[in-house]
């Protein structure tokens, strides 16, 4: 077995890729299909190594502030605007695309923005109503893309830029400023 100079969780699921996820206290998760062998992980570890070990540095340069849980008053009237920006996003995006979709949710996903299933209902996490109006305009476009690609592929990336051709620094954007949409407002 290689030694990492890291410890690692592994959480098996029906998910049909490997992924790694430092979280903002620095720890490491590997998320993995079930029956995965552990020397694929072992050696899916060796190759990002680097990544990983650039990660935990920030999260331990960039450590996330104690912020007070919030209060389940002004959680549900957060979720209660997300719900009508992101219904009339979706219907408005959705027309222009050519697209239908199912029922929209609105969560606290820990590590997704948005997600679209294989019956198109969409889930989005409230917490982008404190993004820049483009980056929900972004992860709208993105999710009812996947009505006509249900992969990250390149023709699914060309439906997203037609309809949003700057979509790449709203990507960027939550790259560099996504984990301060977690901090309390």
């Amino acid at each position: 077995m290689p030694n990492h100079p890291f410890s690692f969780e592994i959480i098996y699921s029906s998910r049909k890729t490997l992924a790694i996820q430092v979280t903002a206290d620095g720890k490491v998760r590997v998320r993995a299909p079930i029956q995965t062998p552990r020397a694929v992980i072992e050696r899916f570890l060796t190759e990002k190594e680097t990544w990983v070990l650039k990660h935990m540095e920030e999260a331990a340069r960039n450590p996330r502030p104690d912020t007070p849980p919030l209060d389940a008053a002004t959680r549900r009237r957060y979720i209660a605007a997300a719900r009508d920006i992101f219904t009339k996003k979706t219907a408005y995006y959705a027309a222009i695309m050519h697209v239908t979709y199912g029922r929209i949710s609105i969560r606290e996903q820990k590590t997704r923005w948005g997600s679209c299933s294989s019956k198109g209902n969409l889930n989005f996490n409230w917490r982008l109503i404190f993004a820049p109006e483009e980056v929900l305009d972004y992860i709208v476009v993105h999710e009812l893309a996947h009505r006509r690609e249900m992969n990250h592929s390149r023709a699914f990336y060309a439906i997203i830029e037609e309809v949003l051709p700057d979509y790449k620094k709203c990507r960027q954007w939550l790259k560099e400023n996504g984990q301060k949409l977690w901090h309390n407002p």
